[in-house]
């Protein structure tokens, strides 16, 4: 074996990045081409696929933690949603939302990859629900359609939950096209920054973080958020020492 294709082996298992690719001539190998189009359409796909949002209500609603209640921004369709991003932060109609007063609410989110949504949202959700269970009460899920992540700060309020966690489909690349976000907010309102934020991204197992993982790491963000009566850029994920604390103001820099 050529040494040069031995280093690139080892390299390739550590990330999903195209490294070491070979050359014919003075073009990539056919079959790393037709790789790189497969991916390429994954992508544009991933973006662009509506949520089909009768089949994905019906699979939350199975889940037995209430029955899901859908909404939508003030972005008429898909093209209008890639096009304004700030008519995805604003919800078109909120009265369908009863108040629970809730610890947690939980929003599901098309965001820029519905198929994130279908693939990983339901085994989410189900982890997390474990993982808070006896701790926290939860308000019945929201779907969102069209939405981006402030949209969150608008559900939440109307809900009356002390935090929303959105769960939305992360912007595709070439290299995974169903990653899912989870974006904390504690008191949640509209005008939150995203400084006021906390996400836990790259979530789509087997070759992202795992569902457990991800549902352990907000559990300790949403203790800290608690404490200390807020969530954002002072909040740090600490589970793998101590709770989240808030750090000197020259630490929150980082």
């Amino acid at each position: 074996m050529d040494p040069a294709d031995d280093f690139w082996t080892a390299l390739r298992r550590t990330t999903q990045a195209r490294i070491g690719l070979g050359r014919t001539g003075d073009a990539l190998p056919t079959t790393d081409v037709l790789t790189l189009r497969t991916a390429h359409a994954a992508a544009r796909d991933a973006v662009h696929v509506p949520l089909d949002v009768e089949i994905f209500t019906a699979q939350i609603a199975s889940m037995g933690l209430g029955t899901p209640v859908t909404v939508t921004s003030r972005a008429a369709d898909r093209s209008e949603y890639l096009r304004r991003p700030d008519l995805g932060r604003l919800p078109a109609d909120l009265s369908g939302l009863g108040r629970h007063d809730a610890d947690i609410g939980i929003v599901l989110a098309d965001g820029l990859s519905a198929r994130a949504l279908t693939d990983h949202a339901a085994g989410l959700l189900a982890v997390l629900a474990d993982e808070f269970a006896d701790r926290y009460t939860l308000a019945p899920p929201v779907v969102a359609t069209q939405a981006r992540v402030a949209l969150g700060d608008h559900i939440g309020a109307a809900l009356g939950v002390r935090t929303v966690l959105v769960l939305i489909g992360e912007r595709p690349g070439l290299s995974v096209a169903d990653s899912l976000g989870i974006y904390l907010t504690h008191d949640p309102r509209p005008g939150r920054t995203d400084a006021e934020r906390n996400c836990v991204s790259n979530i789509h197992p087997p070759g992202g973080l795992t569902y457990a993982d991800a549902a352990r790491v907000i559990a300790g963000l949403v203790a800290g958020a608690r404490a200390l009566g807020h969530s954002g850029v002072a909040l740090k994920d600490e589970t793998r020492t101590a709770t989240p604390i808030a750090r000197a103001d020259s630490d929150t820099l980082e």
